[in-house]
């Protein structure tokens, strides 16, 4: 499998989290090992699910070819070992277990992802490989990818999200206190602007831990401290030893914003010089120990914005294809007679948000629309009337009537706030929730 394969299967796990099929059906159409030999058997019993042998073999494969290909490009004094396979098979095991539990929940809670909102999920897909939807498939395998497999992956993957918006963001609750600290903090410096790369390692404490399991643990993050001081492979350690969401990617939470970090670690990382290691920290959820990589200043960006209006016109079984794009020349036409914009938006425009303010969209980045309507948002000419224009959403005529460079960081202080705390908090909200979920799900390990 090539590196691009991988990736490709990894685009549809953005979290990179773990792998399973739901259903026993879907699960058992992947039953060969990569040596070719008939892998059977269940590996872990989760409530009414399963999780079978050949999903944690084909997981762990895949770990390792795409381990095997990120330390082929390292030199070789950089190259580091793997733990034993035993404990990687444990890891992505637990993974497992996670993500069938979560699925179960999503289930029961009545969660669907439809076909619409996947096919938007893989028209991103399908543009990042140059391909139309309809492309998509011979395009994955071209690349070695069952396409039926990533789309059910991929609905997966949604359902999981939506359940953790629901569950999770649902409870972040962000106090007038906490807002206004945000904005004076914005006023007064610019530490949040930071961008920091961080990895992290979490020793959990399972719910209701006695103080005698809470002394055991804290040891344990202890020790595995002093080795990292001493010069152990913080990656490798996270790998081989962390229980974070993220171990299997060298514990790497990726780059953020210093007001993104998780809650836990804001005041302790702006602190830190790049490379060093943080003390252990405990939390509700277990002990912490963080690693600063990197480090880097923040820049004022500017951003180009557009201000348009639109009509937009819906195909129905009354109104077909070709009627609607009529209808939209006429109204075209009455707009280029001198008929006021607004009023035939109010009247005639199916976009229920727009309409009410006459068609306007407001200010925005052409980038936030599809593809489409984007394209049409950078070449039209301001106060020029377009041409009926087709996209997934039905058929639209628009005018642009302004246009700006906008420092983004001024009018939308409050808006970032806001999504600045939830990031915060949600990643400690996240892992008491799995934590939670873990607890009380019934669970028999067969391996």
């Amino acid at each position: 499998m090539s590196a691009r394969s991988i990736s490709l299967i990894l685009l549809a796990v953005t979290a990179a989290r773990c792998w399973t099929f739901g259903g026993e059906a879907a699960a058992q159409t992947r039953e060969l090992g990569s040596a070719g030999t008939l892998i059977e058997g269940i590996a872990a019993v989760v409530d009414e699910g399963v999780v079978l042998r050949s999903e944690v073999g084909f997981r762990l494969d895949l770990f390792l070819e795409n381990y095997r290909l990120q330390q082929a490009q390292l030199p070789i004094e950089e190259r580091s070992p793997l733990p034993p396979r035993s404990v990687l098979e444990q890891q992505i095991l637990e993974q497992l277990v996670v993500k069938e539990v979560q699925l179960q929940r999503a289930r029961r809670i009545g969660i669907v992802v439809g076909d619409d909102i996947l096919n938007q999920a893989l028209q991103q897909v399908a543009d990042t490989l140059g391909a139309s939807l309809e492309e998509l498939p011979a395009a994955l395998a071209r690349e070695g990818v069952d396409y039926d497999l990533y789309r059910e992956d991929t609905r997966e993957e949604i359902i999981i999200s939506q359940l953790e918006q629901r569950d999770v963001m649902g409870r972040i609750r962000i106090s007038e206190r906490e807002m206004d600290q945000c904005l004076t903090r914005l006023e007064e410096t610019q530490t949040d602007e930071f961008d920091y790369n961080v990895s992290h390692i979490l020793i959990a404490l399972s719910g209701g831990a006695s103080q005698q399991e809470i002394a055991s643990v804290r040891e344990r993050a202890e020790t595995l401290h002093a080795q990292l001081t001493d010069g152990a492979n913080f990656a490798q350690t996270a790998i081989a030893r962390s229980d974070g969401p993220t171990a299997l990617e060298g514990g790497s939470l990726g780059w953020r914003k210093g007001a993104q970090l998780p809650t836990i670690f804001a005041d302790v990382v702006p602190a830190m010089e790049s490379g060093e290691i943080s003390d252990v920290i405990q939390t509700g959820s277990g002990f912490h120990i963080v690693r600063l990589n990197e480090m880097r200043g923040v820049e004022k960006i500017m951003v180009d914005q557009v201000r348009a209006r639109h009509i937009l016109v819906t195909p129905n079984e009354i109104l077909d294809d070709d009627a609607s794009q009529q209808k939209l020349l006429g109204l075209r036409q009455q707009l280029l007679e001198g008929e006021d914009f607004a009023t035939l938006a109010v009247a005639n425009s199916e976009d229920t948000v727009s309409s009410a303010d006459g068609g306007d969209l407001g200010w925005n980045e052409p980038n936030v629309f599809v593809a489409e309507f984007a394209e049409k948002l950078i070449e039209q000419e301001i106060g020029e009337i377009s041409e009926p224009f087709r996209t997934r959403f039905g058929w639209h005529i628009l005018e642009v009537t302004e246009r700006r460079s906008y420092d983004t960081t001024d009018d939308l202080k409050e808006n970032r706030c806001g999504l600045q705390i939830q990031q915060s908090k949600a990643e400690e909200e996240r892992q008491l929730w799995l934590q939670q979920l873990r607890d009380g799900a019934f669970v028999d390990i067969r391996i």
